[in-house]
C-alpha cells in the first residue's frame, strides 16, 4: 500500500495530512513517507500542547504560528496528527488527506505496542504508565465530540475537495 501513495502520480502531491485516532499508525506512516520520498515531517504533537503536567493545550494561535512556519518553510511535507482544528489550518495547502480509520481494537494494539516515544516521554515506563490512560483515550475516538473525534475526523474528510485516502489497517505503515 505504500507504494500506492509513492506512485509518480502521488508524488506530485506534496503537501498530504495524515489523520486518525491515537495509535491508528499517523506517525509511522508518516515518517516512512518523508523517508522514502525526502519529505518534510511535521507532527501536530510538538505545537499543540504546553510543556506542563498535567497537560494543556497551546492557544489555537500559537500552535497556529509554528504550523506556518512550517508550511511557509517547506514545498513538500507531510503534516501528521489527530487535532482536526490544527489540520484545519493546512487544510487548503494539501493535496492529499490520508485518514487512518482503523478499529479501536487495532489502535489498543498499536498502543500496546509502541515503541518508546523519547520525545514525549522521559523514558520507556514513564511511557508504559501512561498506557491505562490512552487504552481510555483510544476507547472513546467514537463517542467523543471534539477536535479528537471520529466525527470532526469524518468532518475533515467531507469537507476536503483534494484527493482522499483512507486506509482501514496498517499494511500501508509497514
Amino acid at each position: 500500500m505504500l507504494e500506492a501513495l509513492c506512485a509518480p502520480e502521488v508524488l506530485k502531491l506534496t503537501k498530504i495530512v495524515i489523520f486518525g485516532n491515537s495509535s491508528s499508525g499517523k506517525s509511522t506512516l508518516a515518517k516512512n513517507l518523508c523517508r522514502s520520498e525526502k519529505l518534510a515531517h511535521f507532527d501536530l504533537d510538538t505545537v499543540a500542547w504546553k510543556p506542563v503536567s498535567p497537560p494543556e493545550r497551546r492557544s489555537l494561535a500559537e500552535s497556529r504560528m509554528e504550523i506556518d512556519g512550517f508550511v511557509a518553510s517547506n514545498s513538500n511535507w507531510v503534516i501528521e496528527g489527530c487535532y482536526s482544528d490544527l489540520i484545519e489550518f493546512v487544510l487548503s495547502e494539501a493535496a492529499e488527506l490520508v485518514y487512518m480509520d482503523l478499529p479501536i481494537e487495532a489502535c489498543i494494539a498499536n498502543a500496546k505496542r509502541r515503541p518508546w516515544e523519547s520525545h514525549k516521554y522521559e523514558s520507556k515506563k514513564a511511557q508504559d504508565e501512561n498506557l491505562p490512560m490512552l487504552i481510555e483515550w483510544i476507547s472513546q475516538y467514537e463517542s467523543r465530540n471534539d477536535t479528537f473525534s471520529r466525527s470532526a475526523h469524518q468532518g475533515l474528510l467531507e469537507r476536503f475537495s483534494g484527493k482522499k485516502t483512507v486506509f482501514t489497517g496498517n499494511e500501508v505503515c509497514t
